[in-house]
């Protein structure tokens, strides 16, 4: 089957991920889940919604956040051996399409999750970058995340988060030097001074 072919029900627009958007099983990585209001307001209900790591399904086409409907909820808690949907993160699944879903006396079509096979380990080479970034604050493993393209991404998608927090804790180093008026000159390797950690950073 091919990824260019398009489902009737594209022309009906939703906030959410469905079946009409998946066309051959895709692996993704779940980034986050939370439980949040209907994004279509037809209801007032609250459903486990899903958010990826990954920014496009195919290229040019946003990824939307899924909505877990109970198979898919308990799919996640037995795959992840957590009751908690906060403990549901960095997860590889392939969404598929199930053409046979029990929907009140109807049957549809249904997305499914079932186990990813394992990704392969990110190069060192790509985790020593992202490393490197990620020592240089949000704002630069935010750009070096971005830029790396999707490939990459999936392949940093387990050390994702941890990224984020150590570029965060990057931030607060450099926030209190900032406050430090001593912090603003340092000896170097060579017993020198530099100027202050952004100038320096940045080489203005």
């Amino acid at each position: 089957m091919s990824n260019d072919k398009t489902h009737y029900r594209k022309a009906f627009d939703s906030p959410y991920l469905s079946s009409a958007d998946i066309v051959d099983p895709v692996v993704l990585t779940i980034r986050r889940v939370v439980l949040e209001a209907d994004r279509t307001k037809k209801t007032k209900d609250e459903f486990n919604t899903a958010y990826f790591v990954e920014r496009e399904l195919r290229p040019g086409e946003a990824l939307k956040p899924m909505i877990l409907n109970a198979t898919n909820s308990k799919f996640l808690a037995q795959l992840t051996g957590a009751k908690f949907i906060d403990d549901w993160v960095n997860l590889s699944v392939t969404v598929y399409v199930e053409p046979n879903v029990r929907f009140g006396k109807e049957t549809v079509e249904g997305l499914r999750l079932s186990k990813a096979a394992q990704r392969p380990a990110a190069p060192k080479e790509l985790t020593d970058a992202a490393e490197a970034a990620a020592q240089l604050g949000t704002d630069a493993y935010a750009k070096f995340f971005n830029d790396t393209g999707p490939a990459n991404r999936k392949l940093l998608a387990s050390r994702h988060e941890a990224m984020k927090k150590e570029a965060a804790a990057a931030d607060a180093r450099k926030a209190g030097a900032s406050d430090d008026p001593a912090a603003s000159r340092r000896p170097t390797d060579e017993g020198g001074e530099v100027r202050d950690m952004d100038a320096a950073e940045t080489g203005e």
